[in-house]
């Protein structure tokens, strides 16, 4: 059996607000992630676990070699006098080093906190670095290389901090090596004091709509988690799962699902040193020749780009659905014709459809609440609660639901933020994700739950209308392909709806710059054409756009208008242009009026 069908319970209440859960046991749950490391330190200790690219090929970290290599840099850690009360700060992005580092803080109860690269390698990010310094106060900075993090390290809030480094050490930094040393009792003690109430890590959320929060992440959490994915699908038991991922550890996604997943079951991660840009592609097509994998994790943007590149590459394309059980999107809802073209190759490939789903979750829960775990014919189901999980649908608009969630993966509160707690949390402690759904079938909630927003990003017009943005967003951006990076709504408390528009000229041959598109008339005359009927009375107010603006400046990560995860901080683009919001409504709304600014 690879996957379960997905069975769901109902109550609903008085007032219409419906409790689900799964219809399946929640599986045993570890007390810690320190148990897998050492069964598979056991079991499999020629097992290669994880992997980076050396020279033409790999560098890999077996079973054997990681459990000796945690403990000796867990006493060196203890001998540093850190523990429960003195974070970690990891300042680079995935690695070996990184991995084990990570885990010989969670072997015997240290916090780690992993961040965007970002923060410490683009100057006018560094702002971001400095306020997370100033909330979590850690005692040990890491990072992979000490020249390429070296402005990041010299910065006024790293004095009086153990500066530790793989290579390239200067100055007073410490090599990573040299933190090693025999593990004695102590080791064995702390360990031992690792339960499902310790905190593993502080993982910072990516401030979409206010400063970034730290939510503290238990062992509970993380090995719940993982034994939720057991109930809804069977297939992850019976071989070690194969990654080849780029995704970031500093997200929950990549460094808390992905990475514990692997090691979970005993499986290898391949780490990839490509992404979906322009300038890193190429190494991940290269990396998915070496390595087939037997799950892909990847965001929409880069499975279109390995979607085109498999059409002109056989290789490739056979490589990579070779082995694959499933391949799973997350971030946003997968365009169907790249849904449509994977199940073909994959087809092509094994003669077999291979799964391809999604999730939702947050950084609060782990990740993974609501699973699609049986197989759909279309992208943009989220599926039905994982084992464990009870999810609270409150009634919000129409047959939309405000949906709360519970169970062992929920963080127990954020960082030094117990203002944030309280109001993270209904009177019966279910935790306010801001996120709304809607019933596939309302009279069989097996089918399961659909996306409908971000609550938050909703706004009512002056009429009291209220604009559901996020379906609004996603309607402008599929018209706008491929000019538009990205849009922002407007129009709270206002009469009408405008967008700004953040163009991609790279898409656009001739025009190096965003500044380009105001001289082009051809291009403004395609983007009035395309916004024209978004300005049709026809429909109706809340999804009418009679203003636009294209801006010339592309977003700021130094401003917070990016996040660490590359998304747009609506509230902080439209807070720091309202000059530019407030022209825009300036005068009377005409159909297809375009200005740049």
């Amino acid at each position: 059996m690879r996957y379960r069908t997905q069975k769901v319970t109902r109550d609903v209440r008085g007032d219409g607000t419906i409790l689900l859960q799964s219809g399946y046991p929640l599986a045993p749950v570890s007390d810690s992630t320190n148990e897998w490391l050492e069964r598979w330190h056991a079991e499999r200790p020629d097992s290669v676990f994880l992997a980076e690219r050396e020279g033409e090929g790999w560098r890999h970290l077996t079973y054997g070699q990681a459990l000796p290599q945690v403990q000796q840099l867990a006493a060196g850690l203890l001998a540093e006098g850190l523990g429960a009360e003195t974070p970690i700060l990891i300042l680079s992005g995935n690695g070996i080093d990184h991995g084990l580092l990570a885990l010989a803080a969670q072997y015997v109860g240290i916090p780690f906190v992993p961040v965007a690269e970002q923060y410490s390698l683009i100057p006018g990010a560094q702002a971001q670095l400095q306020y997370v310094l100033e909330l979590i106060d850690p005692r040990l900075v890491y990072a992979v290389d000490g020249g390429t993090f070296a402005s990041a390290l010299a910065l006024p809030q790293m004095a009086g901090r153990r500066h530790v480094v793989s290579r390239n050490a200067t100055g007073d930094m410490t090599e990573l090596s040299q933190l090693m040393r025999a593990p004695g009792p102590e080791v064995a003690a702390a360990r031992a004091s690792v339960g499902p109430d310790t905190v593993a890590k502080i993982l910072m959320t990516s401030g979409s709509t206010s400063n970034p929060k730290g939510v503290v992440t238990t062992q509970r959490m993380l090995c719940a988690n993982q034994a939720q994915y057991v109930g809804a699908l069977p297939f992850m038991d019976q071989r070690p799962p194969v990654l080849v991922d780029w995704l970031p550890w500093n997200h929950v996604f990549g460094g808390s699902n992905n990475f514990n997943q692997v090691l979970f079951h005993g499986g290898a991660l391949y780490i990839d040193d490509g992404k979906p840009a322009p300038h890193l592609i190429g190494r991940s097509f290269e990396n998915l020749k070496l390595v087939s994998p037997t799950i892909a994790y990847n965001v929409p943007v880069g499975f279109a780009q390995l979607r085109d590149r498999m059409q002109q590459d056989e290789e490739l394309k056979q490589a990579y659905f070779r082995d694959l059980d499933m391949l799973f999107y997350a971030g946003a809802s997968l365009p169907p014709d790249v849904w449509q073209d994977l199940s073909r190759m994959a087809r092509e490939v094994r003669g077999a459809d291979v799964m391809l789903t999604t999730c939702w979750g947050m950084t609060e829960t782990a990740p993974a609440c609501i699973f699609q775990h049986e197989p759909s014919a279309a992208p943009g189901m989220v599926g039905a609660p994982l084992p464990g999980v009870t999810v609270k649908m409150v009634p919000d608009e129409g047959d939309r639901y405000e949906i709360r969630v519970k169970g062992p993966n929920i963080l127990p509160h954020y960082f030094k933020a117990p203002d944030k707690t309280a109001e993270a949390f209904d009177d019966e402690g279910f935790f306010l994700t801001g996120d709304a759904m809607t019933l596939a079938d309302a009279d069989n909630p097996n089918r399961g739950l659909k996306f409908s927003g971000r609550i938050a990003e909703d706004f009512k017009l002056a009429t009291g209308i209220w604009v559901r943005a996020t379906d609004l967003r996603l309607e402008l951006l599929a018209a706008l392909k491929p000019l538009a990076l990205d849009v922002v709504i407007t129009g709270d408390m206002r009469n009408e709806v405008g967008v700004l528009i953040f163009p991609t000229p790279a898409t656009v041959p001739g025009l190096q710059d965003a500044a380009g598109f105001a001289a082009n008339a051809d291009l403004m005359q395609d983007i009035a054409e395309r916004l024209r009927r978004f300005s049709d009375p026809g429909r109706g107010s809340a999804n009418r756009i009679t203003r636009a603006a294209i801006l010339t400046e592309p977003p700021s990560m130094a401003e917070g208008e990016v996040t660490a995860k590359g998304n747009l901080n609506f509230r902080k683009v439209q807070l720091r242009r309202q000059d530019l919001v407030q022209r825009l409504y300036e005068g009377s709304g005409t159909q297809g009026r375009i200005t740049f600014e």
